[in-house]
């Protein structure tokens, strides 16, 4: 079977030149890596990108307890809400009650190091009694094994 194709090409042109670009607009942002993260005073955490562009990638919020010594800690510097707490009140950094984010600070120890250490040096000194009885038991023992 033959099939017949037709090409209509009436009014296109052709003309004679080289390709050239002859002007250059730009509607967007080149492409772009994610290079940094940052996070405001409100908590909106922000994505800085290669092109110099940034977004926002969402927002902490935080929570305040009416009675936070009713909070259990569950290790790691975590706690879970008890009855005893209160209901949650949640909402963004530095409205309200709640206080303001600061990024990148480092927490300084919430431990008192005094006490701390006398906590060790009791220990160590129980420890050293501890161990002078056995040594004394062990020392009578051996005494009365010997009177034998």
């Amino acid at each position: 079977m033959n099939t017949l194709l037709e090409f209509i090409l009436d009014g296109t042109t052709q003309f004679s030149n080289t390709s050239t670009q002859n002007a250059l607009t730009q509607d967007g942002y080149t492409s772009g890596t994610l290079v940094g993260l940052s996070i405001e005073a409100d908590g909106t955490v922000m994505r800085k990108y290669s092109n110099e562009r940034t977004a926002s990638a969402g927002q902490i919020v935080l929570a305040s307890f009416r009675n936070a010594e009713g909070l259990a800690p569950i290790g790691d510097n975590m706690w879970q809400p008890t009855v005893d707490a209160g209901s949650e009140l949640v909402g963004i950094a530095g409205s309200g009650s709640l206080g303001a984010l600061q990024a990148g600070a480092v927490e300084t120890s919430n431990v008192d190091l005094a006490k701390q250490l006398v906590d060790m040096i009791v220990t160590q000194r129980a420890y050293q009694a501890n161990s002078q009885t056995i040594k004394t038991q062990d020392e009578l023992l051996q005494t009365s094994i010997n009177l034998r």
